[in-house]
């Protein structure tokens, strides 16, 4: 087990690199164990709502740059570079094939235990959340969950030395005609979340700045 000192060493280590040396990659194993990280990361219900698309061929990266402002030095610069996809509406409905198939083939849940968790999953989609008005609602919902993804992913890699920039900056309508047209996404089933940049640093780091505990907890005894 890591210690506690090791583990805020990480934290501190973490920060939003905004160009990389490109000169530096990381190696196959190291990629794949953020990714696991992600993979195993926790979701509502246990639904999974996400969709990791790993862009190494730089055409295509050329293609997101004039849409994605917020990447402009990773995207040229980053060893690994993700585009993370939320679920939209129709996957997620109570009825949907894709969460009939999570409970069935991934839950590996019996078909009454389907039937009373499908009646759970609808009450909260419904009452609970009335994440059924409209589509935005859904989708920042699943949106959520990706960021708990995104976190880990970055900590994780942020523990084996390797620097990391999560990015918002993105026109999201001509991103998805090019995931569309370019990625062969449903963009009727999936949107783009966020994104998120894996490398190496070639700028020293700042130092980190943060509100003390004081001034963002509070405590009910």
């Amino acid at each position: 087990m890591l210690t506690k000192e090791a583990i805020l060493q990480s934290y501190n280590f973490r920060h939003a690199c905004k160009t990389f040396n490109p000169d530096k990659k990381i190696n196959e194993d190291d990629f794949s164990f953020i990714l696991e990280t992600g993979r195993l990361s926790p979701s509502s219900f246990g639904f999974e709502p996400w969709k990791f698309l790993v862009v190494q061929n730089m055409d295509l990266r050329k293609k997101l740059k004039p849409v994605v402002w917020g990447a402009q030095g990773t995207l040229p610069t980053a060893s690994h570079f993700v585009v993370i996809l939320a679920r939209k509406q129709p996957t997620m409905q109570f009825d949907s094939k894709y969460i009939t198939h999570m409970m069935r083939d991934i839950h590996h849940l019996d078909d009454d235990i389907i039937q009373k968790r499908r009646d759970m999953y609808q009450t909260f989609l419904e009452n609970d959340f009335s994440l059924l008005k409209d589509e935005r609602a859904t989708f920042d919902w699943t949106t959520k969950q990706i960021y708990i993804a995104l976190g880990n992913m970055m900590t994780s890699a942020a523990m084996i030395g390797i620097d990391s920039c999560p990015i918002e900056g993105f026109k999201a309508n001509e991103l998805s005609q090019i995931m569309s047209d370019d990625f062969d996404i449903n963009t009727t089933e999936f949107g783009v979340a966020c994104m998120v940049s894996f490398g190496y640093r070639i700028n020293q780091q700042k130092t980190k700045t943060r509100q003390t505990i004081e001034a963002i907890s509070h405590w009910y005894r």
